[in-house]
């Protein structure tokens, strides 16, 4: 097998673990076998590949004499790499063709080989009329599946094509300097002298976003624990919660802990901060996180939608970081256009709610509880927050003031309470946090 083969060989797996099985990319990527060369290039594609999938797989159904939902995983992941590589790809055609059909046998689809082949010289030929009928609708203009064009369109109606465009775009790599060790203006000479460029943020003090992507564990600062990576809008969560010296501080959800070391790198002499999460081989990347960056927190191992887990317990904040459908996130993670279904949306928000309802006894009184996720989708922001406000006396939204600790913050105002960044708004992913305090009685 040729070199160029094995990476397309390889994004192919990877791209087929996620249609067919069910994976995510991360995850597929890290099963796929690349050899240390090939897995550049295979990222590459396979990151492609998905994230314009939903329109090449409306040419597929073209090229296809076959419905493409009977088509195998692998095909469907052939189709798409070959594709990809044609439209968006820097290799001649007809390398892209050759090295595809190479690794259609490489990943045991031999039979599909000539399929794949006619295809995809098909492609070549009747280009523009094919991508023609593939962007007669919206969906298939910015590939996205139908159901998320039709929710946004629902929640954002002045704002879902920004939304749509911001998706397809390569995110940045946004670093989060660690200010219990370095400045931000130390650490962008640190960079610079590396002939690394990077900008701050405004509305962000810790953030620096970077010119250009690299390979973050080969940074001194970052190995050293002077940084992290963190989108500039997650890196709200710490000055929305307002966290101050002496009080008791919980990060539910916290895995993989950057906001917990975000919180605790200001140093405002907190007298404790409990990261908890589920998953006990979550924990233990939020253990690692903490020691790269020579900080202390309690990590525990526990389901905090069940009131026992936490007991007689008080915070004066608890920071809510929701599991989500991360659809402000699929820029950085485009599998989530595949892997997400309109059907999952109501069970991620009763989720949320139990966690609201779990969590709100173990707020003290006057004490600050943010509720932040990554989804764009009111479904899961506001209407979750509305509901919650209207059945908990006591609870009270504060999101406008408590928004005031951030200058400049380029956010739109939610259909309800807390605050939206939708992405491309400022260049950063999709949020949405609400801040809720608990008035004593």
């Amino acid at each position: 097998m040729s070199e160029g083969a094995a990476s397309r060989a390889s994004a192919v797996r990877a791209v087929a673990s996620v249609l067919g099985k069910g994976q995510t990319l991360e995850a597929a990527l890290a099963c796929a076998s690349a050899a240390s060369g090939d897995r550049a290039l295979a990222q590459a594609l396979s990151f492609g590949a998905l994230r314009f999938g939903h329109r090449l797989a409306r040419v597929a159904g073209q090229l296809l004499t076959r419905p493409w939902t009977s088509q195998s995983a692998e095909v469907q992941a052939l189709l798409l790499v070959g594709l990809y590589q044609l439209e968006y790809g820097a290799a001649p055609p007809h390398a892209a063709v050759s090295t595809t059909v190479e690794a259609a046998r490489a990943v045991g689809a031999e039979r599909a080989a000539g399929l794949i082949n006619a295809c995809l010289r098909r492609f070549q030929r009747q280009h523009d009329e094919l991508l023609a009928a593939a962007d007669a609708t919206l969906a298939g203009r910015t590939s996205h599946p139908e159901w998320l064009v039709e929710a946004l369109k629902r929640d954002w109606p002045a704002e879902a094509w920004q939304v749509l465009e911001a998706d397809n775009e390569h995110p940045p790599l946004v670093l989060r300097a660690n200010l219990a060790r370095t400045t931000v203006p130390e650490l962008a000479a640190e960079l610079a002298d590396s002939g690394i460029e990077s900008r701050p943020v405004p509305f962000a003090p810790a953030a620096l976003v970077l010119a250009r992507p690299l390979d973050v564990t080969k940074l001194a600062a970052f190995s050293e624990g002077r940084c992290s990576v963190q989108d500039a809008a997650a890196q709200l969560a710490a000055p929305l919660l307002g966290a101050r010296a002496g009080e008791r501080v919980l990060d539910a959800c916290a895995a993989p802990g950057g906001k917990t070391c975000h919180l605790l790198e200001g140093d405002p002499g907190l007298a404790e901060l409990v990261a908890l999460d589920v998953a006990a081989e979550r924990c233990e990347r939020i253990r690692a996180n903490l020691d790269r960056l020579g900080l202390r927190a309690t990590v525990r191992t526990g389901d905090a939608t069940d009131p026992a887990t936490l007991g007689e317990e008080r915070f004066e904040r608890i920071l809510v970081d929701a599991p989500c459908s991360g659809t402000g996130v699929i820029r950085r993670h485009p599998d989530i256009k595949w892997l997400r279904r309109p059907g999952d949306i109501p069970g991620l928000a009763a989720r949320q709610r139990r966690l609201l309802d779990a969590l709100w006894p173990a707020l003290a009184p006057s004490g600050r509880l943010v509720y932040a996720t990554c989804s764009v989708l009111a479904a899961e922001n506001a209407a979750v927050v509305a509901a919650f406000l209207a059945s908990t006396p006591g609870a009270v939204d504060v999101t406008e003031s408590a928004s005031l600790a951030v200058p400049g913050l380029p956010t739109l105002p939610a259909a309800g309470p807390g605050l939206v960044l939708l992405p491309g708004t400022a260049g950063t992913d999709g949020f949405y946090y609400a801040c809720l305090e608990r008035r004593a009685r």
